[in-house]
């Protein structure tokens, strides 16, 4: 049989410069439809027109970033105020502006330097109003402010203890409950019973498991509680202030809740999202099963609800999908019918993109690692060269969908491997806390297992892996490099640490409330600092006999600089083959699209280069 032509290479501006359109989300009074796209080449806030009957009117710009582009902005409950948030070249201090849609004037909500504004939230009863949260203070903490939409103005509502790392406002749009980090790398659930009475403990959870407040029922008094207690993965309930048992609404036994949808303004949960291998909805509002019915018939790919106005005729959906990019729809909950409203990339339509198959892979111990698998279309999967791509954090996961590195590397000849190694979040505690302490030894060995079955399975040729990462898939990827020197052929780190020690004494100071959970999931670097150098790439760097890619944001407030510069020098000082991408105005991550476009060419000839999979000519 005559082996199928390579595929068309996609060029990497279509994969990784901006978006055309992104994010769309409808006004409250569903008279208008946000959304992001290119204004002088920067991704800005646009507003179009939109008609009783769900007809899209021309858009225009009402934002002018002219720097890093705006990916994060909502509407005020005001129905004509935009509110986006945006920092300074990656440094993560979010600023709040509001931009007003009739007469484009713009205000700084939140004006003041080496501050992060939390969002805590809006509500439609109090449309003049915004709740956000401040470490204005003290840099390690967030108090409540409430700003005014009309003047400015903003005004302390609550006073943070010291130890509170999340809010929760009431359906008065009072806040009335927190979350805590305890000294033993516990939890504590705090509720107070009007916005003058004194706090007080409402549930507590140790450090090996996991809950937080979803909301406030609609009568106040109760609470929507996920939590781990008694069970393996999270549940969700219902559970009244006043004590007594409450009510369970949704659980599974394979993983653990996602995604929560709840009314507008009626306040109560009506649906429940479970990222297994792919998403799937548990309907607990029986006025929306026909509207999801409807939503699960439009298109093949899983949907969320981004956005819906306060009547609750219109909601804005995303559909994630694997073979095509993202796509907006508006679904009109009267005609029970669904519109396209944009695809993110439409210059992708009838490119060739690759399933993501959801594979199981047994780690040594027996441990189930549920992974992604991307390979060339219209190709057999045998013998590629593979990319064994990490996901950061490293308390997140990988999900099913449109993924466009995988994208990228599966049309440049690779088969990329996405795994959720032990330590990866949404599939119970114990998997979770299997990755306790494990940095650089049972979460490195669990990827070292995904390459081995790759190459059993006959996908992957063991002359030819590389391993890649962002954060801490930066740091698997140098882990793999010095610790396993002689599994891969290349590596590629992307904001990486490669000393942990002085990744954890580095930490952001809003991060300090937390810190006993670096001590407990990674280790302690007051008491056990020769533990944690022996899990540091960068003491083990004599030990890289491969060639390293390096690529970091100089404004990084997670992973300073200084992580990727010191194992730099201390690779050049041996002799070894490391390239180095500096970005003077990057953070964690690279905004720009110049940026990203030039990382992009460069790993891409990197890869060409040491594992012989195709690149562009320019």
């Amino acid at each position: 049989m005559t082996p199928a032509p390579p595929s068309k290479l996609i060029p990497r501006e279509i994969l990784f410069g901006n978006p055309e359109k992104a994010l769309a989300t409808i006004s409250p009074d569903g008279k208008r439809l946000g959304y992001l796209a290119p204004d002088e080449g920067v991704l800005n806030v646009w507003v179009a027109p939109l008609s009783e009957d769900g007809k899209v009117g021309a858009g225009k710009p009402v934002t002018k970033d002219r720097s890093r582009g705006i990916r994060m902005y909502f509407w005020a409950e005001d129905r004509r105020s935009l509110i986006y948030l945006q920092d300074k070249a990656g440094d993560e201090n979010w600023r709040l502006f509001q931009v007003d849609v009739d007469t484009l004037a713009e205000r700084d909500l939140t004006p003041f330097e080496q501050t992060m504004a939390q969002v805590i939230g809006t509500d439609p009863n109090f449309p003049d109003d915004i709740l956000v949260a401040l470490n204005l203070r003290d840099k390690r903490v967030h108090d409540v402010y409430r700003i005014s939409l009309k003047t400015g103005a903003a005004v302390l509502e609550v006073e943070n203890p010291g130890d509170v790392v999340g809010w929760l406002a009431d359906t008065s749009f009072r806040v009335r409950a927190c979350k805590a980090a305890l000294p033993d790398g516990g939890w504590q659930l705090r509720v107070r019973d009007s916005a003058e009475a004194p706090w007080r403990p409402f549930r507590t959870w140790g450090p090996d498991d996991h809950g937080g407040a979803h909301a406030f029922t609609p009568d106040n008094q109760g609470l929507y509680v996920e939590t781990s207690v008694d069970s393996d993965t999270t549940r969700l309930w219902e559970l009244p202030l006043s004590g007594g048992d409450g009510r369970l609404l949704a659980h599974r036994d394979d993983v653990d809740v996602g995604s929560v949808l709840f009314h507008p303004k009626r306040y109560h949960i009506q649906a429940v999202g479970f990222e297994a291998e792919r998403l799937h909805w548990h309907v607990l509002d029986e006025d929306i099963r026909a509207d999801f019915d409807a939503l699960a018939k439009t298109a093949e790919g899983d949907f969320q609800i981004i956005s819906r106005d306060d009547a609750d005729r219109f909601w804005v959906v995303l559909y994630n999908f694997d073979r095509k990019p993202s796509s907006f729809y508006l679904f009109d909950r009267k005609a029970r019918k669904a519109t396209l409203l944009f695809t993110t990339r439409p210059k992708l339509d009838g490119a060739p993109l690759s399933s993501m198959r959801p594979v199981v892979i047994a780690a040594r111990d027996g441990l189930a690692l549920h992974a992604y698998l991307t390979v060339p279309a219209g190709a057999p999967a045998k013998r590629l060269p593979l990319v064994l791509n990490v996901h950061g954090g490293p308390w997140a996961r990988d999900i099913w969908g449109y993924h466009p590195e995988a994208q990228w590397l599966a049309n440049r000849g690779y088969a990329c491997l996405q795994v959720n190694f032990r330590g990866s979040m949404g599939f119970g505690k114990k998997f979770l806390h299997a990755g306790d302490r494990e940095w650089g030894a049972k979460m490195q060995d669990d990827l070292t297992d995904a390459v081995a079955w790759a190459v059993k399975e006959g996908i992957a040729d063991p002359k030819r892996v590389a391993i890649y990462g962002a954060s801490y898939g930066g740091y698997a990827a140098l882990a793999g490099a010095a610790f396993t020197p002689d599994l891969y052929t290349c590596a590629v780190d992307i904001v990486g640490p490669s000393n942990i020690a002085t990744l954890i004494q580095s930490i952001p100071p809003y991060w300090e409330p937390m810190r006993r959970i670096f001590d407990l999931r990674v280790g302690n670097v007051q008491t056990e600092l020769d533990f944690l150098n022996s899990r540091s790439p960068l003491f083990k760097a004599h030990q890289i006999k491969i060639p390293v890619l390096i690529a970091q944001g100089a404004n990084d407030p997670r992973v300073k600089q200084a992580e990727s510069e010191m194992i730099v020098s201390a690779l050049r000082a041996k002799g070894k083959q490391v390239e180095y991408l500096l970005f003077p105005d990057e953070g964690h991550g690279f905004a720009r699209p110049e940026n990203r476009l030039k990382f992009y060419a460069q790993a891409e000839s990197f890869l060409a280069k040491h594992l012989g999979g195709r690149q562009q000519s320019n």
